[in-house]
Order: C-alpha cells, then structure tokens, then sequence
C-alpha cells in the first residue's frame, strides 16, 4: 500500500514530519530573532527570522528527532521548552548526557517510536559537522533514518553534516524515498562550511537515485552562505531540477512513498 509522508517546514532546521500515524518534530527552533553567542565567546549566531508556527501551533509530537542540542541553530530556548513536552527525544549521546529524558543513540543504533495503532523504526546515521578534524569544535551531531519496522525506508534526515563517507554508507544501507537535506553552506569560523553546500546536496542526489530531495536549513540565520535558489539554479544547470521539492517555510509538501516492489 502507498503511504505519504507529509512535511511541513516551520524554518531553518525545523519540520514536521507526518508518517504512518506519527508526528515527528526535528531540530525545534522556536525563538524570536537575535543573537545567541556561544559560551566560549568566539561564535555569534544571528537568526534573522522567526518560526512561521509557534510551538504551540505544532501542538504535541510523538517523538523530536534532535540532530545535536550545542548549537542554538539547532536547539534554542524555546526549543529546549518544547522537548519537555515530546512523548520522547533521540539524539546523539553526548546530547543525552545534557538533556534529561533524552534517548542518546550510536550511529546504527535503531529504536521503535509507537502510537496507537502506528509504528515507525528509527536508525541513527552518521553526521559530521564541517571538514576532517571539526570534532574537537563542532562535537557530536546524528542523523537519522525513519523507516517502516520491517518495510519501507521512509525518510532520511541528514542533521548537520556535509556529504563524507558516512552519508555514502547510509546511502548504501538504506533506500528512502525522501532525503531531508539541511543544506545553507553553513560558515561561522572560517571558510569552511558546516552543513551540505550545492556540491554537497548533489552528490547526496547521485548517492540516493531514488529518492525525492527537500532541502531545508538554508534560511533564517545570518551564517548560511547558500540560499534554496542557489540551490534549484545548480540542480537546474544539470539538469537535475525535479528531483527537488521545494519547500517554503510555512509550507507543506506531501510526496507518495511507493508501495514496497513499485
């Protein structure tokens, strides 16, 4: 049978997923626009526009699926608010060891998410924040893969990383007919980027040939360097354009996830 997930885009790494009965929450970023400096001092971070639903527009979720909590582009106060209200928490665990309640999970570590009579398995993937030797700086970041127990890869969320031999190996262990990309070319410590540039997000395209594309966290904060029409102009020059699905904040995309064998 076919399923659709629905995903809505609130902003920046922020979205709603609804799969199989279940509502997830990635990344919850819910403040104001201002600027939130790190704690050693060395990096600002300015977010230049507000969520386009407050938390509590998204009312309850069945689990948030929380890439890494030490960056407020990913985790901020509101956010933080907000966990305490999810039936559940997956991150990284380092991030556990933060957040009480949180579920820190290895990469390939799975764990079932439940809801009446709805059930989805979730696989953490690996993530790297930045170039080789960002580890020390950027700390732990996950991705995940939400899949059907026993079925269908659903969804892939990249979390922050840019495209290494760890995205390569998820590519090469699942097959989701949806890759959530958080792209923006991230640049807060030099001219390095953080997150998935247009080079990024098209060997991510080549890596999952199945696969629709949603590229997200490349709006709202001042140090994304790549906008989603740098975006859809690379893909278009290669004349990958549909494999994107464009996705405004505030907006909802629903993409049919094929039958298992169609």
């Amino acid at each position: 049978m076919a399923r659709t997930a629905r995903i809505t885009l609130i902003g920046g790494p922020t979205v709603l997923l609804e799969l199989g009965g279940l509502r997830l929450l990635t990344d919850p970023t819910f403040d104001a626009p201002g600027s939130y400096p790190s704690s050693g001092g060395a990096v600002t971070l300015t977010k230049r526009t507000g969520p386009a639903l407050a938390a509590a527009e998204v009312g309850a979720v069945d689990a948030v699926l929380l890439s890494h909590d030490q960056h407020a582009d990913n985790l901020d106060p509101a956010g933080r608010a907000f966990l305490r209200g999810a039936r559940r928490v997956l991150t990284t665990r380092e991030g556990a060891g933060r957040l009480p309640g949180a579920e820190g999970l290895a990469p390939w570590e799975r764990r079932v998410l439940a809801a009446g009579a709805g059930s989805l398995l979730v696989t953490a993937t690996p993530a790297r924040h930045g170039p080789p030797g960002i580890e020390p700086l950027s700390g732990e970041v996950t991705g995940f893969v939400v899949s059907e127990p026993e079925g269908r890869d659903l969804v892939y969320v990249t979390g922050d990383t840019v495209f290494y031999e760890g995205v390569a190996e998820v590519a090469r262990r699942f097959r989701p007919a949806v890759v959530l990309m958080f792209t923006g070319a991230a640049r807060t410590r030099g001219p390095f980027h953080l997150t998935m540039s247009v080079n990024d997000a098209l060997e991510t395209a080549r890596a999952f040939p199945g696969a629709a594309l949603v590229a997200v966290h490349n709006e709202g904060w001042a140090h994304f360097t790549e906008t989603a029409s740098d975006l859809e102009r690379s893909f278009a020059a290669l004349g990958q354009q549909a494999r994107l699905v464009p996705l405004a904040r505030g907006q909802t995309a629903e993409i049919a996830v094929p039958a298992p064998g169609a």
